[in-house]
């Protein structure tokens, strides 16, 4: 069951569950959720906390909660006591007697958990170093409304590997049962403690996790190219060694010759320009950022109205 649930990493969500979320977004998408259902969530009042910049998450998770009836607040940690020190233990436990639902967006996953421990409102990651649950299912949306059928599905993330886009994607393949491939420069595959975990997955849905730096066997009849900025926030001082390491991993349309004809290509966003994919490559028609980024919408209402319904719609 998911009402009253955190969000913290789909790693805490069944296969059915996150089907169930897929679905659900894909019916706000179509307009056939009965609106008299979503009455529940009328006038309650969500906080969005965030320390790091955004475009598409904030923007999506207001219009989400606009769309709902719910009562967004807008919220920089930098405008709060935060700033000065208040323990966040006290700000959680403060926050919790004000609002219905927190949304918060985060340097360190820690924070994440520290909230939701000590605010009995349901806590949803909106982004933290180590997961990005919301792109997540907004990829497996997009990727199921493409091509139907989420089952055959071959997915190749190339650059960083071990980056909380990638360790996500990662899950909601191993929770599904799917193939996904990991592809970049060894230095930067996922870390032991992260593979261990989605091994253990893997082996009981039988899903497959291939890491490799070969892009040529990586992208090998993959449906799925993903890929992510090689240096993000926080990142800057690598970026020169960055630039130089991760050039060979630019998705480009002599890199994708080996993968399905029919691929997809996806990227969260903000892209880049003339690193980790070339321009024409992201113009082409193989391109569906755009309806990943209109799905983050979706997806977003999904996990707010499946949170705070008592019931299942």
């Amino acid at each position: 069951m998911i009402p009253g649930k955190d969000f913290l990493t789909l790693l805490d969500f069944s296969a059915d569950e996150i089907l169930y979320l897929i679905d659900l977004s894909i019916r706000f998408k179509h307009n056939k959720v009965d609106a008299k259902r979503l009455i529940g969530i009328h006038n309650k009042a969500a906080a969005l906390i965030f320390e790091k910049p955004s475009t598409r998450t904030r923007i999506s998770l207001e219009v989400a909660c606009h769309q709902l009836g719910l009562s967004p607040l807008y919220i920089e940690t930098k405008t709060t006591q935060l700033a000065r020190g208040e323990p966040l233990e006290d700000f959680a436990r403060v926050l919790d007697r004000y609002v219905d639902i927190i949304a918060a967006r985060v340097y360190s996953h820690k924070t994440l958990e520290i909230l939701a421990r000590y605010a009995r409102a349901p806590v949803i990651n909106a982004l933290s170093d180590m997961y990005h649950p919301l792109q997540a299912l907004a990829d497996f949306m997009t990727i199921k409304e493409k091509f139907g059928d989420l089952s055959e599905i071959k997915i190749a993330f190339i650059g960083d590997t071990d980056n909380n886009v990638a360790h996500s994607l990662t899950i909601g393949a191993v929770k599904l049962g799917l193939e996904i491939r990991l592809v970049g420069p060894r230095e930067y595959w996922p870390k032991k403690e992260f593979l261990d975990v989605v091994n253990k997955v893997a082996e009981r849905t039988e899903a497959k996790i291939v890491i490799t730096d070969n892009p040529a066997e990586g992208l090998r009849d993959a449906n799925v190219i993903y890929t992510d900025v090689w240096v993000s926030m926080g990142q800057e001082e690598e970026r020169k060694k960055r630039l130089k390491v991760f050039r060979p991993y630019q998705v480009n349309f002599d890199l994708v010759k080996t993968a399905s004809q029919d691929f997809i290509f996806m990227h969260c966003l903000p892209r880049h320009r003339g690193e980790e994919v070339s321009d024409d490559l992201f113009e082409s028609k193989h391109s569906v950022v755009f309806d990943q980024a209109e799905n983050r919408l979706h997806t977003a209402k999904a996990v707010f109205a499946a949170i705070l319904l008592e019931e299942k719609l």
